[in-house]
């Protein structure tokens, strides 16, 4: 009997021990023991938790806002451990403590376990313990409880009584006019969420005014999140309900004299649109776009600039052609040449996609001569996305018109005397590539970027050598055998040294792509020619060359031509050409 009471208290001996570092003034100790609150809740089962651990939690908040995070986190799965759904009520206490706390981190995870824990309890529990303590929430003095409580009426209304629902209603519109701007805040973030499960006419009747309310707060915080109430209920109401009650609020956020409430509204124009419908979007979002589209705050010409494409696609069909020709493309047209640059990176990154709405002839017309324009760009994100989506393009007028147009201003950049200019073009190059394939990159491109490899700027001809890998990746090796391979050893005979040495860096890029039975057929002999190159930087540049490839090389050309080489560079009258061949002979042992 006493063994199986030494063998009791030795099993809850770690209890105890959690239990201390919960009251233990070290940080860590606490956080520690709080993760391991279901340990301590297995070991001293159901009825202990229910009686000891959920008590003495709820009486020993502490104040670290860490431990009250990981504790809030902790009981929102923690009704099993109580003793199932029946008991689920017991984690409501602490619940509601933590959901009343400074901390805001601490009160949002508290909500959300309430809300996972409030699933768990029966209809009748709910009305019992869920319901009161909503109430306590809704009414209590701090702000903070009041914000907690906003966010616990979507999960409990489905479940309860007519005249409960009448009641939370009631709770809810309160907390929309409250005097205190956190918790309209919260409302407002809540209105939508609350929306989807109360009754349709309810909808109308009761929370369609608090809408109206929260878009006209004094706040502008509050007033930028009443456009997410917004989306939400124009997917709930008809087109006529949403043309009586919301279309009003859409319009005033588009004029709003804060900057952040239009930038929220560019941000959702697209959601809005597609939950108002074709028909209500050409009479009355249309002006909404075309007013956000010349904002004079360029955050929020950015944020419409990047729904452009979306919102021209999902416009009526048969009228979709004439309203972007003379509504939204005017306004594009201004933004190409903003000045603000995340604007126009923001425009470049959709407006290709304008080509398939509008047609060849609009394209050719209209959008090509923008294109030129972005591509030619000073801002380096411009013309990357313009190229980057250059294959839209394509598609819709045809690889001739591309290469007449767009080609020749590519070319230009990629000769352009300024050294970054053509870097970027060189970066892009692959890009193009891909898109373009490569019969057209052979007839159109190849030739630039073997010009690359003898640009007087080592960044450019580095730059050059990636791009080759790049292109040998995308198109085979079979291409670069007989495009690439006969260009690069070429420059092996040139009088430049630094060209000889290009052929070197060209080889260290492409061996990764190259087959190790090309590498010895091809051009193994030109680096074994190199290797006796009177300017040691080649030398030695032929040593550190074979470091990284000779191992890709087959076994006989590795013994009986490259260790004698660089054997013979061992002995080399520079001596950086002797360190480099030893050090090149040690990899390759």
């Amino acid at each position: 009997k006493e063994m199986a009471e030494e063998a009791g208290d030795d099993s809850l001996y770690p209890i105890a021990v959690l239990i201390d570092e919960l009251r233990n003034e070290d940080v860590q100790l606490q956080l520690n023991s709080m993760r391991k609150l279901s340990t301590i809740a297995l070991a001293l089962g159901v009825e202990r938790t229910r009686s000891e651990l959920i008590p003495f939690l709820t009486d020993s908040m502490c104040d670290e806002d860490e431990v009250l995070l990981a504790l809030a986190e902790q009981l929102g799965s923690f009704t099993p451990l109580v003793g199932g759904n029946s008991f689920a009520h017991c984690l409501l206490p602490p619940l509601e403590s933590l959901s009343t706390v400074e901390e805001t981190v601490v009160r949002d995870k508290a909500v959300d376990s309430l809300r996972s824990v409030a699933n768990d309890h029966s209809a009748n529990d709910l009305e019992a313990y869920m319901i009161p303590l909503i109430k306590r929430l809704a009414t209590g003095d701090w702000f903070t409880s009041r914000t907690s409580a906003c966010g616990l009426f979507s999960v409990v209304y489905p479940r309860v009584s007519s005249a409960l629902k009448q009641e939370l209603r009631t709770m809810f519109r309160n907390l929309c006019g409250d005097d205190t701007p956190m918790v309209r805040r919260a409302a407002a973030s809540k209105l939508g969420e609350f929306a989807k499960v109360v009754e349709r006419e309810q909808v109308t009747s009761d929370l369609i005014p608090l809408l109206h309310n929260l878009a006209s707060d004094e706040q502008d915080s509050v007033r930028l999140l009443s456009v997410d109430g917004c989306v939400t209920m124009a997917d709930l109401l008809n087109e006529s309900e949403c043309e009586q009650y919301l279309l009003g609020t859409i319009r005033e956020a588009a004029a709003d004299k804060s900057w952040r409430v239009r930038y929220m509204l560019a941000d959702k124009f697209t959601l809005l649109q597609k939950a108002v419908g074709p028909q209500l979007t050409h009479q009355h979002l249309v002006p909404a776009f075309q007013a956000l589209l010349k904002d004079c705050e360029a955050e929020v010409r950015a944020a419409v600039a990047y729904k452009v494409k979306s919102f021209c696609e999902n416009l009526q069909v048969d009228k979709r052609e004439q309203v972007i020709m003379n509504s939204i493309l005017p306004h594009v047209k201004e933004l190409v040449t903003d000045a603000n640059q995340h604007v126009k990176s923001a425009l470049a990154s959709v407006i290709m996609g304008l080509s398939p709405v509008l047609g060849k002839d609009n394209t050719i017309e209209h959008l090509l001569p923008l294109f030129l324009t972005q591509l030619k760009d000073e801002c380096p994100d411009v013309r990357l996305n313009i190229i980057s989506n250059i294959d839209c393009v394509n598609e819709v007028i045809g690889i001739d018109q591309l290469s007449q147009s767009l080609l020749p201003a590519i070319v230009e950049l990629a000769e352009d005397g300024k050294w970054r200019v053509r870097l970027a073009i060189i970066e892009h190059m692959p890009l193009l590539a891909a898109q373009l394939g490569q019969q057209f990159f052979d007839d159109k491109l190849n030739e630039l970027c073997m010009q690359w490899l003898v640009d007087h700027v080592f960044a450019i001809r580095e730059a050059a050598t990636t791009n080759l890998r790049k292109l040998v990746e995308a198109f085979g090796v079979n291409w670069a055998k007989d495009t690439v391979v006969p260009k690069i050893l070429n420059l092996a005979q040139d009088q430049n040294y630094l060209r000889r040495m290009t052929t070197i860096f060209c080889v260290n890029e492409l061996a990764t792509a190259l087959s190790g039975e090309l590498l010895t057929k091809l051009i193994l002999p030109t680096i074994i020619r190199l290797s006796t190159d009177n300017v040691a930087n080649v030398r030695f540049n032929v040593c550190k060359c074979m470091e990284r490839v000779g191992l890709q090389l087959d076994g006989t050309s590795l013994s009986t031509e490259v260790k004698p080489m660089l054997q013979r560079l061992t002995h080399d009258k520079d001596v950086d050409v002797q360190f480099f061949a030893q050090r090149a002979l040690q990899t390759l042992a």
